[in-house]
């Protein structure tokens, strides 16, 4: 990896803690947001380029007369590099055992009420298989943070599940969430074939974590804020970052996810491949004031202005939220959300009249449709649902990625990988109701392709019909 400090205002060092709140609010208190200032930093955006924190700063203090301008040029963005392609996902909770003391999190060490388990393989295996069932290829991997979830048991794990096949069904890329570990640690799961390790750091300033994290490895601030710089020196250049909105002010944290998209690109010449932004929700022992939470309209405005910030990077919306919010946000910033979502542990094989136990939660959700339903509406919102997983296994990943995707060459790749995925749900997976939707959103797609490529898509769907899967440019 070419360390490259031009790219920063203030040139960053590799695994140093890099987020200064003092420079953070002098750009936010500094911001002027006046409407041709405004115009100027969205038209940039449009061409693609990643904003400063200083330009990032005046769309956050935007008032509300400039905030529809803010989410049409995300919208009109989020069309050039996306296109109509929603990425779906489901998580699949491994374990709930933790050594950390969060107040927010149902998870948390002191929650006595809580019932720890870790599946056994058996148990992930059926997981996996009712996963499977529902048509889903895509999967992230999500773990308390103990001692017994180390690196030789998350690749184990990540192994376990590709190893995983019921009739036509395979999870064809596993993604994980759980604690920051040494290079050593990253190196050991990155052999396992993971796609994306993500790491949320909760909130970014230093001192509004004290408050939150009372105990546990994860009171360490900066080794969280640094756990992504060693897995890219162990080699896992796709990695993913987050906040929890409602620890701190959102614009704050808004400016923290940049900085740190800001860091990878100067040390590791490329950002993450996603960000994510959940908003704390109830959980079992939940200990919160709600001083900061986020309200709908602020946090609207929150994703639009990531996705002008960032335009390269996929933007996450999990089942936290309700299907109204997910809906309209799809339309001018988020890029993946998860479908079917079941968090307690076993959820997926268990009956669907067993009642859901949060005790075993580590926060409630607010879209509990299954991926059938979900599908479903994204076809009717002219969204091409895909479950792509081309480019990490071809490669495509970290500077690589870049290469194909700033220039936008990834559209070559990315409208006919998500038909033919969806073809594949299709065929193996949906009601006749659903596949008539889907068989027309598909040929509505495919006019979108050059002539040569439209006839080549055809001729991979013909012969998902006749039994192959797996198929991908």
């Amino acid at each position: 990896m070419k360390f490259n400090p031009e790219k920063c205002a203030v040139p960053d060092l590799r695994m140093e803690p890099f987020i200064d709140p003092a420079e953070i609010w002098s750009h936010l208190n500094g911001a002027l947001p006046d409407r041709s200032r405004v115009r100027e930093i969205i038209a940039k955006s449009l061409s693609k380029e990643r904003l400063t924190l200083s330009e990032t700063a005046v769309l956050i203090n935007a008032g509300p007369d400039l905030v529809e301008e803010i989410k049409e040029g995300a919208r009109e963005l989020k069309k050039k590099v996306y296109g109509n392609r929603i990425v779906l996902f489901a998580p699949l909770y491994i374990g709930n055992k933790c050594s950390n003391n969060c107040t927010y999190c149902g998870f948390r060490v002191t929650n006595t009420s809580a019932k720890r388990k870790t599946l056994s393989d058996e148990e992930i295996i059926d997981e996996v298989e009712a996963l499977e069932d529902n048509g889903q290829k895509r999967l992230i991997l999500v773990y308390g943070e103990h001692p017994e979830y180390n690196p030789d048991y998350i690749a184990h794990t990540v192994k376990l599940v590709y190893s995983v096949k019921k009739g036509r069904g395979e999870i064809r890329r596993v993604n994980i969430n759980a604690a920051p570990l040494d290079i050593d640690g990253f190196r050991i799961v990155g052999r396992s074939g993971i796609g994306t390790f993500q790491i949320f750091q909760e909130t970014y300033d230093p001192e509004a974590y004290k408050l939150y994290h009372l105990g546990g490895r994860k009171k360490d601030y900066a080794w969280r804020l640094t756990a992504l710089d060693r897995a890219q020196e162990a080699g896992i250049d796709d990695v993913g970052i987050g906040a929890l909105f409602g620890l701190y002010d959102w614009r704050f944290e808004v400016m923290g996810l940049v900085r740190h998209t800001n860091h990878l690109e100067a040390c590791y010449n490329v950002g993450p491949h996603t960000i994510s932004f959940p908003r704390i929700k109830d959980a079992s022992a939940l200990n919160m004031n709600g001083r900061y939470q986020v309200n709908d309209e602020d946090f609207k405005k929150l994703i639009a202005i990531l996705r002008l910030a960032v335009p390269y990077t996929g933007l996450i919306l999990t089942a936290r939220e309700t299907p109204d919010v997910r809906s309209e946000t799809m339309a001018f910033g988020v890029s993946q959300i998860d479908g079917g979502t079941k968090i307690e542990l076993g959820g997926y094989s268990a009956s669907r009249n067993e009642e859901q136990n949060l005790n075993r939660e580590q926060f409630r959700i607010s879209d509990e449709r299954s991926l059938a339903e979900v599908i479903d509406e994204l076809i009717d919102n002219d969204y091409m649902p895909s479950f792509c997983t081309a480019c990490y296994r071809l490669g495509r990943t970290g500077e690589h990625f870049m290469e194909f995707s700033v220039p936008g060459f990834i559209k070559r790749y990315c409208t006919p990988n998500a038909v033919l995925t969806l073809a594949e749900y299709i065929v193996d997976y949906a009601s006749p109701e659903l596949a008539e939707k889907g068989w027309r959103a598909i040929e509505k797609n495919m006019t979108a392709l050059d002539e040569n490529l439209r006839e080549s898509v055809r001729n991979k769907i013909d012969r998902i019909r006749n039994g192959e899967r797996d198929l991908y440019y």
